[in-house]
């Protein structure tokens, strides 16, 4: 059995995965703490613990926000800020004496959707993007995850908003990690609601998003302002990378509104105006990341199947 785990900035997710059958055989389900790195540390142990319990494991696999330095190895780019700058990986390791491998939780998305998810009719590259509490991305090219020298493959919640401009998409803002503008700031599920505030009243994401079914004018201009952003910061990957297909996970991608629009303002960002690139929902839902987590390490060759 195989132990994935997804960590988000609302909640640390574990399930026991059979690798023969891809079944999820326990899940768990806790609060991501807010109070520092050694309550986070302690939640996740005691998740872990809890999937042990009963069941032999030969692995952990960790999908995490942010990136490992890989000089020295601790968590950089993390919107769960308090991790930035630890070594989680590390401190997993001198805990557990099982096999552990760390990798951004976009990446675990990209991982499961190619393999079995709604990527998994292309034959050698996929775009896999967050838009939840913040935004990543993970990209396949030829079946490989795209991780990069310094762990930043696919961090493209951190590139400038592709042809800002005041007058359209509000005062330049800082994002946490310092740069101005960031794509998070506005395609993530907090960007959504922080781009609405700043025009009417605070409201969560899925009240807007209520108000867009109901044909609420203000909601449905948002909305369509939303994907035409999301479309910006699309196309300029697909310029770049060009993948077969871009699948989107988080909250966010539960709403199935965004996909035409985004399909369609898609091809107004990219050098060919003919781009046909599909924008699928993630097969796995929620359970793409865990998934993908609980792979990581027979990918990474830490452990071999029988």
């Amino acid at each position: 059995m195989l132990i994935g785990l997804d960590i988000g900035g609302t909640k640390i997710e574990g399930v026991i995965v059979s690798p023969s059958s891809g079944d999820v055989v326990k899940r768990i389900r806790v609060d991501t703490p807010k109070s520092g790195y050694q309550a986070f540390l302690s939640a996740v142990k005691s998740v872990i613990d809890s999937l042990m319990e009963t069941t032999e494991v030969q692995s952990i696999g960790v999908g995490c926000c942010g990136s490992i330095n890989r000089t020295t190895g601790k968590i950089q780019g993390a919107n769960i800020l308090y991790l930035n700058g630890e070594d989680f990986l590390g401190d997993l390791r001198a805990h557990y004496s099982l096999p552990v491998a760390l990798t951004n939780d976009a990446n675990c998305l990209a991982i499961s959707e190619f393999e079995t998810g709604a990527a998994k009719e292309a034959l050698n590259s996929c775009l896999a993007v967050i838009i939840g509490t913040g935004c990543g991305g993970g990209i396949v090219i030829h079946g490989n995850i795209v991780d990069g020298q310094h762990g930043l493959g696919g961090e493209i919640g951190h590139n400038p908003l592709p042809g800002y401009e005041p007058e359209k998409d509000g005062p330049t803002t800082q994002c946490y990690c310092g740069s101005y503008n960031c794509n998070e700031l506005f395609v993530s599920g907090t960007g959504f609601e922080r781009t609405w505030a700043q025009k009417y009243d605070k409201l969560s994401a899925k009240a807007i998003f209520n108000r867009y079914a109901d044909g609420d004018k203000d909601a449905v201009e948002h909305v369509e302002y939303y994907a035409d952003c999301l479309a910006r910061v699309l196309g300029s990957i697909v310029n770049v990378i060009d993948p077969e297909v871009i699948v989107l996970g988080g909250g966010v991608s539960n709403q199935s509104a965004i996909y035409p629009l985004v399909e369609q303002k898609l091809k107004h960002y990219t050098f060919s105006k003919n781009v046909t690139t599909p924008v699928k929902q993630a097969l796995h839902g929620d359970s793409s990341g865990v998934l993908g987590a609980a792979y990581l390490p027979v990918m990474s060759g830490l452990v071999q199947l029988g």
